[in-house]
């Protein structure tokens, strides 16, 4: 699978887990360099607290355009250490 955002991959891995037609990327597998820590926090009631990256490429900011839960309840634990992606990333096999 690839995550995609103005014609850049910022993410590529044979390995995502799909919650809620959401494909969660490794952390390793994302490209760091189109990063940016986000303030942005949400809560789900069954996965917990999410907190939020933006994507920065080719000097365009997408705020909040990708979300991982840092500490899991149990009953979303495969999702530790991952990302998933809004916001007009396309995600595409």
């Amino acid at each position: 699978m690839k995550a995609i955002w103005k014609d850049t991959v910022v993410a590529e891995s044979n390995d995502t887990i799909v919650i809620e037609n959401n494909h969660y990327f490794p952390v390793d597998a994302i490209k760091q360099e189109f990063f940016e820590d986000s303030i942005a926090h949400t809560s789900c009631p069954w996965k917990g607290r999410a907190s939020y990256y933006s994507l920065r490429v080719g000097g365009e900011l997408n705020k909040d355009a990708a979300w991982y839960y840092p500490e899991p309840k149990e009953a979303a634990a495969a999702i530790k250490n991952r990302v998933a992606f809004w916001k007009g990333v396309q995600v595409i096999a």
